[in-house]
């Protein structure tokens, strides 16, 4: 069966504008009305397309064959199921597969309110946690489902070098202000696109930033930052009636928001430009979080100022990148040369 999934931009508030639908052009409604529960709990239209797009990915293999009742999956089913992800080429990261496995497992407690039933596969098991920070006793948890080890992260900023390599490529104030967000305020690429006017408070120096969940933050605004904003708002901001505060400054689009195609145009341009070929939006955040937790700023503090709803994310950033690692070896390494060395009579 062939399934496809489209955008319906004109649908009422309470409804997933992300619709599954069939060969006919039907919709799936199993796949839609849960879709519609996820837009009545506020998720952002983001999370919206990742559960429609993994919904499409299971539907596509679950009715490969004909329509199957959904009450048919089991934890036998879903190893199947990741089986048959991990045979594809190319194969997906152990994260995508264990989101697809997070949404399958709230599609079953959706329509029938209970945990998918074993099978022939069982995979509950008991492990030990404990608080983030390393406080505290561990305590036990259960794990009912199938999930794949994931690999431990490892933040990467970027070295002052290359922040000032890269940032010197850029000549708006308009593409300086985007940098600077990211950088100097820890910002996602989806946040700074998404900013108002109406977000500014250029008088106290502060910012409305809408982020992950659609939770508001008020973020301070580097001094640097504020002047750049301001120059591109006197100098460059076209007339224009849009209420968002980057807009494109020229072309055919002149005066229209900033897209996300545009903003990742821009940075494959400067990349090759400034020839610092890994300085993406994100690794811009990463650089950020790592340059904050150096220079001593307490934990929930960080957590706050990246919109991070685990503090465990944030602890990320308590990590020390490679070349925290090296730079640290080289300087004890000629410490202890220096120890080593006779002296000069």
């Amino acid at each position: 069966m062939k399934l496809t999934l489209v955008e319906r931009p004109l649908v009422p508030p309470s409804a997933s504008p992300y619709r599954l639908l069939d060969e006919q052009g039907q919709e799936v409604a199993w796949a839609n009305t849960f879709l519609d529960a996820q837009r009545l709990r506020q998720l952002s239209l983001r999370s919206l397309r990742a559960y429609a797009y993994d919904l499409l990915h299971f539907a596509r293999w679950w009715e490969q064959d004909s329509p199957r009742p959904l009450s048919q999956i089991t934890q036998s089913t879903l190893l199947d199921y990741v089986r048959h992800q991990l045979d594809q080429p190319p194969q997906p990261t152990p994260q995508t597969v264990n989101h697809r496995l997070v949404v399958v497992h709230g599609l079953y407690r959706f329509h029938y309110g209970q945990e998918i039933p074993p099978g022939q596969s069982h995979f509950q098991r008991t492990y030990s946690t404990r608080s983030p920070l390393g406080y505290g006793r561990p305590r036990p948890r259960v794990a009912v489902g199938l999930r794949l080890r994931q690999p431990r992260r490892v933040i990467v900023p970027l070295s002052a070098e290359e922040v000032a390599q890269f940032w010197g490529s850029f000549r708006t104030f308009r593409d300086l202000a985007l940098v600077g967000l990211m950088l100097l305020d820890g910002l996602r690429s989806c946040e700074v696109l998404a900013l108002q006017l109406g977000d500014l408070r250029l008088a106290e120096a502060q910012l409305w930033v809408l982020g992950k969940g659609n939770q508001n933050r008020l973020l301070p605004l580097p001094q640097e930052i504020l002047e750049v904003l301001e120059k591109y708002l006197r100098l460059e901001r076209p007339l224009t009636n849009s209420p968002a505060l980057f807009v494109c400054l020229k072309g055919r689009r002149r005066g229209r928001p900033v897209s996300s195609p545009g903003l990742r145009s821009l940075f494959r341009h400067h990349r090759l430009r400034s020839q610092i070929a890994h300085a993406h939006p994100h690794r811009l955040r990463h650089t950020f979080g790592a340059d904050m937790v150096r220079n001593g700023i307490s934990i929930p503090a960080l957590q706050h100022l990246m919109g991070h709803s685990q503090i465990s994310t944030t602890m990320l950033y308590v990590q020390l990148a490679p070349q925290d690692v090296w730079r640290e070896y080289a300087r004890a390494v000629a410490k202890r040369t220096r120890l080593a060395l006779p002296e000069v009579s």
